[in-house]
């Protein structure tokens, strides 16, 4: 019998939020991060990893190539106290991805990029698309995406192509890690937009909500019907949400703007290719998915979930599985973590104080 050791025994903490283009400014991030005493992480751990999908996001500042957007800002300066360093961040537009790690990780993370699809017009528009990072992560490739995809209940069909647009036209450098699907590791999450199909009105949907009957619902949601016919998503898996419809809420009210169906449109999915090294044994155990209805700044309520993100292996180090796994890579994102590490002391620290 083979023995395995931990090399990787990470709690990664994924966040989505529809920010409905307000600013961050004044708003406490404390329960949204998990910074209370909350994290769902064994010993209830604060997370090893933060990434962080917003949408939505105000594009009226004045853009400014040395100056962070004000959400990872205010992001910035809630984990700084806690010891966490920006990674790296990338945004489409109103689509924007951040990712915070604890100083420890930093050596052992490499090849990190950055990519983004506009599917907005055809392509031609950034206000729906996607944004990802990808990195060797402990010698595993993992890649987060972030995706706003086509709205209302109607649009099913750009949904779908908007899906396959993003899997086809997201490349990265990296070596054997060209597409999205080739990484070990998948995170996809954001604001998807499916809605419930059939005709039950906004009415009937606000009274199952409110009974908890979330599995009568779920039959209907479109994420899971494509899921099950393969025309989209069909890789990854999602835990069924336990948590009422996270759209459409009146905004600063927990209460449903029944000018829209409710519907699950906020949602975090995952994919681990588990056993296609020899001697490695990659997992991802979901420990928690939920709503956070504390937070009433938009139309959408924020989704987080955690994941125990573990790589086996038998007799090797992670930069002995990064040569397997990444052999002939460059490394055109490597740099980004120590440059970001001096950004946030100087930029983000005054922020706080703002």
């Amino acid at each position: 019998m083979v023995t395995t050791t931990a090399i990787a025994d990470l709690c990664i903490f994924l966040l989505t939020w529809n920010v409905g283009t307000h600013s961050p400014r004044n708003l406490s991030l404390t329960s949204l991060l998990a910074l209370n005493g909350t994290t769902n992480c064994p010993g209830n751990q604060l997370p090893d990893i933060y990434v962080i999908g917003l949408q939505e996001v105000s594009t009226k500042q004045v853009l400014n190539i040395f100056k962070d957007d004000p959400w990872v800002l205010e992001i910035a300066s809630h984990l700084e106290d806690h010891e966490y360093f920006k990674v790296d961040s990338k945004q489409l537009q109103g689509i924007l991805i951040t990712m915070f790690t604890k100083h420890k990780h930093i050596t052992h993370m490499k090849n990190i990029e950055t990519e983004a699809t506009r599917t907005g017009l055809g392509g031609l528009w950034g206000n729906k698309g996607a944004v990802s990072i990808r990195l060797s992560l402990y010698g595993t490739g993992a890649v987060f995406v972030c995706s706003h995809l086509a709205a209302h209940d109607d649009k099913l069909k750009e949904r779908i192509e908007d899906y396959h647009q993003i899997v086809d036209n997201h490349k990265y450098q990296a070596s054997g890690y060209r597409r999205i699907f080739d990484h070990d590791f998948v995170f996809w999450f954001g604001d998807l937009n499916f809605r419930l199909s059939g005709d039950s009105s906004a009415w009937d949907v606000r009274t199952a909500a409110e009974g908890m009957r979330y599995d009568e619902l779920l039959k209907q949601d479109q994420l899971n019907l494509l899921r099950e016919t393969g025309n989209a998503f069909s890789l990854l898996e999602e835990q069924a949400p336990n948590f009422a419809p996270t759209f459409k809420f009146i905004e600063g009210t927990n209460d449903y703007d029944l000018k829209r169906r409710p519907a699950w449109c906020d949602r975090i999915l995952h994919r681990v290719q588990r056993n296609i090294y020899p001697a490695v044994t990659l997992s991802a155990t979901q420990l928690s998915y939920q709503s956070n209805m504390e937070y009433t700044l938009s139309d959408h309520k924020p989704v987080s979930a955690t994941f125990n993100y573990k790589v086996d292996t038998a007799n090797q180090t992670d930069e002995e599985l990064h040569e397997m796994t990444h052999a002939g890579a460059s490394t055109p994102g490597t740099p980004n973590v120590s440059l970001t590490f001096a950004f946030i002391v100087l930029v983000a620290l005054p922020y706080s104080q703002l």
